[in-house]
């Protein structure tokens, strides 16, 4: 009998989650069905140091249709072995690959790559633009930084039979002092405005808060957090070994969420320091 209950309860805020058009599925095309994930993938270093094929299978594990990376070498650092690892995962889970720099360096030596760290967008649905947004960052490359913006929070247009879904990448400030990331979130929910209100949207990333952290507050007003409203609880993240909080997220605008995981597989925990998060969501279709 709980079970039931529990199961309905899902269903009905899984409901719930759809808004603007979708609300309205039944008058047109029916919905596109995808699956969806986020991963803080630690440059590919897990148990063991860097992996880069163990980061492809705990991806592929996941079954996913879309995702969205954090912490993502190319050409960054020995850390990574120099390698363009946004490139290769591609590569590896044979999808289309779209990437947003948060830090676009000189190489070390003149004529090699530049070096550059931020996240990326995985997709096997055709990626019809990207943007690399400006938010308000702390750079990690400035031993005396102040606030100020900088890029790295990706935009995807993603075209997926016949829906139209924007698919936004971020990671926000870590630091304990919130104050970076208050104004992360709400500048978020500035630049997901001006796709307009009835325009399908994610927001995956690693947030660096809980959901009900105050600075995270704003990023409510405009999304549903997928794994809160039909996960199972606690759906713990980070560390991946033995997580303790719930940090990595997937979230939605005007998309149904119908179910969401946190995965405890071998790879799940060991491949990196977050573990993935997936949801299967629903998409309406653009009218004509």
């Amino acid at each position: 009998m709980r079970v039931g209950r529990m199961l309905g309860a899902a269903l009905l805020v899984a409901a719930l989650t759809v808004t603007g058009p979708a609300a309205h599925a039944s008058a047109g095309p029916p919905p596109v069905k995808m699956r969806v994930a986020t991963y803080n993938i630690a440059a590919g270093a897990g148990v063991g140091g860097f992996d880069l094929d163990r980061t492809a299978a705990a991806i592929r594990e996941t079954h996913a249709d879309v995702v969205g990376l954090q912490e993502v070498d190319v050409h960054w650092s020995a850390r990574s072995e120099w390698r363009d690892t946004a490139t290769e995962l591609a590569r590896r889970l044979h999808m289309r690959v779209r990437f947003a720099p948060i830090y676009s360096l000189d190489p070390l030596t003149p004529g090699e790559p530049r070096r550059e760290y931020g996240v990326a967008v995985l997709s096997h649905f055709p990626i019809v633009s990207f943007e690399n947004h400006d938010i308000t960052r702390l750079s990690t490359q400035d031993p005396d930084p102040v606030p100020e913006p900088a890029p790295g929070f990706g935009e995807a247009i993603v075209r997926a039979r016949g829906a139209l879904l924007h698919v936004y990448v971020t990671h926000l400030d870590y630091r304990p002092d919130p104050s970076v990331r208050a104004t992360q979130a709400h500048e978020t929910v500035q630049i997901m405005g001006e796709d307009g209100r009835r325009a399908p949207q994610l927001l995956l990333g690693d947030l660096n808060a809980e959901a009900g952290a105050p600075e995270l507050a704003s990023l409510w007003t405009h999304l549903v957090d997928g794994y809160g409203s039909v996960g199972t609880p606690p759906g713990l993240t980070y560390p991946a070994a033995e997580p303790v909080k719930r940090i990595d997220f997937v979230c939605g605008a005007n998309v149904g969420v119908h179910r969401a995981v946190v995965p405890d597989s071998t790879l799940a925990t060991q491949a990196s320091d977050h573990r993935p998060v997936y949801a299967d969501i629903t998409v309406p279709r653009k009218r004509h």
